[in-house]
């Protein structure tokens, strides 16, 4: 790290700058701490970006889309300001070198216990990157940090925002412009098309081969940079001296043809057979020489002054530029990212290096800071209790319905049903199942809405910034016309995901099973619009009772799985909550 220049500001948005990590294409790297302690990484945009709006929407757009990544193997987004005259970002700081430093300069290329926890790190970063819509673009080995307790991918998505300014309308790359790091381009890259999710995977690839073998698979641009692309585009990766268990999966990854490469999930699967035998003793991943080298940078971190506390007593602070941060630029710096050694992933805890404000001036807890996550057994409770007795009366609407259909049964088609034996008794019955499910599920709505705005305010203090919509929504998207087939379940994803600390899986088929068994009951109550007296013909009739009794079924066992889920989600919460970390056993 570098010290600031007078040229640089004291303060951004609400951070407080310590020195400077690096400079890159989009602009500087700062690294700086919030007012509550926090170590981040503060990035800025260049001018001659800040000034193309196609560019701010971009980066904004870009931003908002980061701030849903999971913060497990990636460097979490924070705070930004993209309206600012000069925009910026902020992450969590991440402990570590990058892996160019790491193959380049400490340790040179890795063995193959460490390398299979870097592709099980790098390729659960893109599981969420790629969850959060995004393609990372340039993932390449100096936008990959070395921590403790694994890999950490930066500058995810970003890059998108800078291609803006190098792209035609049609979202294709114009002629002459390079978007990427050579030598760990894609094909699709290089040729300027468009690029999906599987340009990621042969990156990773690339960044792989390099890690194992300490050189770029397709050489360098010694030759020049157009015969470097060629090499890209056209012949086969140098594999030599990747070790042979790990042959196949580069080589898979390297593929030109975009949709023969394997996708995320395909590789995890991949590098799980081949555990076993290489496992790291102990748990350790990194060879004794970098973990000394991460020990001793954490001793420089911890020795690292605040400009501040040199500053003459009374000196007033310079004015920063722009609100707070969240994100990042393309700049490669060697150190950025999550949080200080040792803390969990993107947990926000005070820094240990942080300076005492002075006594005249405490600290005001941040305006931008998730309040903690508050019990919900109560509400779950009472949901839980409450969706119980609605199934009582849609069980005896159904028994009643069975004697309709019996009575129905084998008379006319064309004559009343009005007929039947006891009809006035049986539409009463009915008429007053239908009443007392109706007045059970109101109360049970009320409920939900207040469990489930409890759940979405939970889960932004485990994952700030990455819920989509905020809890008024959590409570008006349900009773939103359309929009409640499709808006709970986006946050109910980004709750799940959020809770766990995972991008999939993480036992999510009970909430698909009880998310599309409530659309078919909302489906089956919407087309219920006429009961079964009211059709002229028992015909008519009958299959009205008939699609009663289907949506009954559906009902009691759409809230069997409600029941489930509410139960389900409420303990996870109360587990991370308590815990403090990713949630155990959650599959």
């Amino acid at each position: 790290m570098d010290g600031l220049i007078p040229d640089d500001p004291e303060r951004i948005g609400r951070y407080r700058l310590l020195g400077r990590l690096g400079e890159g294409g989009m602009g500087r790297v700062y690294l700086a701490r919030s007012e509550r302690g926090r170590t981040v990484a503060v990035k800025t945009v260049r001018e001659e970006l800040a000034r193309m709006p196609d560019f701010r929407r971009r980066f904004a757009q870009e931003v908002r889309a980061a701030q849903r990544v999971g913060g497990e193997w990636t460097a979490p987004v924070l705070d930004a300001d993209t309206d600012a005259a000069t925009p910026w970002v902020a992450t969590g700081y991440v402990a570590g070198p990058s892996l160019a430093e790491v193959v380049d300069r400490q340790y040179g290329p890795l063995p193959s216990p460490t390398l299979r926890v870097l592709a099980t790190g790098l390729t659960r970063a893109l599981q969420a990157i790629h969850g959060a819509g995004l393609v990372h673009r340039d993932l390449k080995p100096s936008n990959v940090l070395v921590t403790i307790d694994g890999p950490r991918v930066i500058d995810f998505g970003i890059a998108r925002a800078l291609d803006a300014s190098t792209q035609s309308a049609e979202g294709l790359t114009k002629a002459g412009a390079v978007v990427g790091s050579p030598g760990f381009m894609s094909p699709e890259q290089v040729r300027g098309e468009k690029v999906s999710y599987a340009s990621d995977v042969f990156c990773l690839g690339a960044v792989l081969a390099y890690a194992a073998t300490g050189r770029m698979p397709f050489g360098t641009d010694e030759g020049g940079l157009h015969s470097l692309l060629f090499r890209i585009a056209t012949e086969e990766a140098d594999l030599t001296g990747v070790p042979e268990p790990w042959q196949g999966v580069v080589a898979a990854c390297l593929v030109k043809e975009p949709e023969k490469r394997p996708t995320p999930e395909e590789l995890l699967t991949s590098i799980e057979d081949m555990a076993g035998a290489d496992d790291a003793p102990g748990g350790a991943w990194l060879p004794g020489e970098v973990l000394a080298e991460l020990g001793r940078h954490a001793v420089q971190l911890l020795d690292s002054e605040d400009p501040e506390d040199r500053a003459p007593v009374g000196a007033a602070p310079a004015a920063g530029f722009g609100p707070p941060p969240a994100a990042f630029g393309r700049a490669t710096p060697p150190w950025q990212g999550r949080s200080p050694l040792g803390a969990g992933p993107g947990a926000a805890r005070p820094s240990p290096y942080a300076t005492p404000a002075p006594a005249a001036a405490p600290v005001t807890p941040s305006p931008y800071a998730p309040a903690p996550a508050r019990p919900a057994k109560g509400l779950a409770t009472a949901l839980n209790v409450l969706l119980i007795l609605f199934v009582v009366p849609a069980l005896f609407e159904f028994t009643v319905l069975m004697a309709v259909r019996d009575e129905l049964d084998g008379r006319p088609g064309s004559s009343s049903p009005r007929g039947i034996d006891g009809f006035r008794t049986l539409q009463v019955t009915s008429f007053a199942a239908e009443g007392l499910g109706l007045l059970v599920l109101l109360a049970a709505a009320a409920v939900w809405v207040c469990w489930f705005r409890r759940m979405r305010q939970n889960a932004e203090s485990f994952a700030p910034g990455r819920i989509r919509y905020g809890p008024g929504l959590a409570v008006g998207s349900w009773f939103i016309p359309v929009g409640n087939f499709f808006l709970p379940k986006q946050i109910a994803n980004d709750i799940w995901t959020a809770t766990t600390g995972r991008p999939a899986g993480a036992g999510r088929w009970l909430m698909h099973t009880w998310w599309w068994l409530w659309v078919l009951h909302l489906a089956t109550e919407l087309s219920a619009y006429r009961t079964w007296d009211e059709e002229k013909t028992a015909d008519d009739a009958m299959g009205t009772v008939i699609s009663a009794l289907g949506g009954d079924v559906v009902a009691v066992v759409s809230t069997v799985f409600a029941v489930l889920f509410v139960s389900r989600l409420t303990r996870l919460q109360g587990d991370r909550a308590a815990g403090g970390g990713r949630v155990a056993g959650a599959r």
